[in-house]
């Protein structure tokens, strides 16, 4: 049995079903093969869900063309897209961090560009970046029910007053905060990297 072929099963179940949507029984049966031959492949689900992730990932052409071309703001806008479109990948995230090759190869490149723009800390803002961008993938689902929520205006005015108003654009809204971390401004008043 082939682990790329267990890999890209492993991410159709989880593109139709979500996390509960991948089990070895699940996996085994949508193969045509026994849950026991799996094993021979993977140790756990855990592991299954490692090889969705870094599938996932390999195979989205636009996030590897950014990732081998993009400056760092489209990079990371690429990397939002991704994750919307499998909702369940900022799930897996949160419950382990990615390590496969294409994800080590993503941070690898976020560190590079960072540190050629002059980070002091390309890590540390790299975790930053991906963090905004996993948390905004994470509730963009949720965005279409934003305008359904009430909002008590006694309580919270303001905020009352401003959701009322408000157009929800989720990718926006995140491009504003990459904006915002990636165009800083040091206090000599220099503009920060342009990354």
């Amino acid at each position: 049995m082939d682990v790329d072929e267990i890999a890209r099963t492993a991410v159709e179940l989880l593109d139709e079903g979500g996390l509960r949507a991948l089990t070895v029984r699940g996996l085994a049966q949508r193969l045509g093969v026994a849950p026991a031959s799996l094993y021979s492949r993977v140790d756990s689900v855990e592991d299954l869900f490692d090889l969705a992730l870094d599938d996932a990932l390999g195979r989205d052409a636009q996030l590897q063309d950014a990732a081998a071309h993009a400056s760092l703001h489209p990079l990371m806008l690429t990397y939002y897209r991704h994750l919307v479109s499998h909702p369940w990948a900022c799930q897996v995230i949160a419950m382990r961090a990615p390590r496969g090759p294409h994800y080590l190869r993503l941070s690898e490149r976020m560190c590079a560009l960072l540190a050629e723009a002059g980070s002091p800390d390309p890590l540390g803002e790299a975790y930053t970046l991906s963090n905004l961008v996993i948390g905004s993938a994470a509730t963009a689902p949720m965005a279409g029910s934003e305008r359904e929520a009430a909002v008590d205006g006694e309580l919270a005015p303001l905020y009352a007053y401003l959701h009322s108003a408000h157009r929800v654009d989720t990718e926006a809204i995140l491009d504003a905060g990459l904006r915002a971390l990636l165009e800083r401004r040091p206090a000599n008043g220099a503009a920060g990297p342009a990354v």
